[in-house]
């Protein structure tokens, strides 16, 4: 039996005990929904992460072999010369978004993928390969930021599950158990005060009896010796 140490055996503390527990039972109830909803939550998103990823590594494949292609079409040169003519880079906004009381990040970016005339270099002077390429890397940028906005989603989704899995571990196998264990002993003890206390009040019932037997047997004896005393004097 793990009972809470410092714990006074008393009516009162027997009362806020049993509050205490339900109250223990009600947040146990509410952390098991919200694992559970969170581990709803997780495995979506684990499956948009898997999807993503695939995604991610098949615009990878693509891009390279774009890039290559463009390489062997312009030379390593021009396309250096392609990359350097970028006017505007993307912007990368972040903010957030709640799921069942978890804050995951939320990023967007403007400006990644491109109409031909804005990418900064000559339409004339390049070819179809640049263009291409441009294209699939553009692609591949912002697969990369809906990637990393789902995996780090992931990684706080699986961080508090955790600690939401510790808490209810916690609470069901150690603190609502401690405080039964309290409650039954603060019962008992009440209880052998509760028969300590009716000894008591036996005993001393029972010497108040034998008491006032006494003392009537006492005022009997003393009427009886003046009676006595009397009956001879006459």
């Amino acid at each position: 039996m793990a009972v809470i140490r410092g714990t006074k055996p008393t009516r009162a503390v027997l009362i806020a005990l049993k509050r205490r527990i339900k109250v223990a039972k009600m947040g146990h109830n509410l952390l098991k929904m919200k694992r559970d909803g969170l581990m709803i939550e997780f495995f979506e998103v684990l499956n948009q992460a898997r999807t993503i990823r695939q995604e991610l590594v098949e615009d990878f494949i693509k891009a390279q072999q774009s890039l290559n292609m463009a390489k062997a079409t312009e030379g390593a040169l021009a396309i250096k010369s392609v990359a350097f003519a970028l006017q505007k880079e993307p912007a990368v906004q972040l903010e957030s978004r709640n799921i069942m009381g978890v804050v995951v990040p939320k990023i967007t970016a403007d400006s990644v993928q491109k109409q031909m005339f804005e990418r900064g270099y000559g339409i004339i002077g390049t070819s179809a390969a640049i263009d291409e390429a441009a294209e699939a890397y553009e692609s591949l940028v912002d697969k990369i930021i809906t990637a990393a906005e789902v995996e780090t989603a992931l990684i706080k989704l699986v961080e508090d599950i955790d600690a939401t899995k510790r808490r209810v571990n916690a609470l069901e196998f150690k603190v609502i158990p401690d405080i039964k264990d309290t409650v039954k002993f603060i019962g008992f003890a009440l209880e052998e005060m509760d028969r300590d206390n009716l000894v008591k009040l036996k005993m001393l019932k029972g010497k108040a009896q034998r008491a006032a037997k006494a003392a009537e047997a006492a005022k009997l004896a003393e009427l009886a010796a003046t009676k006595k005393a009397t009956a001879k004097a006459g």
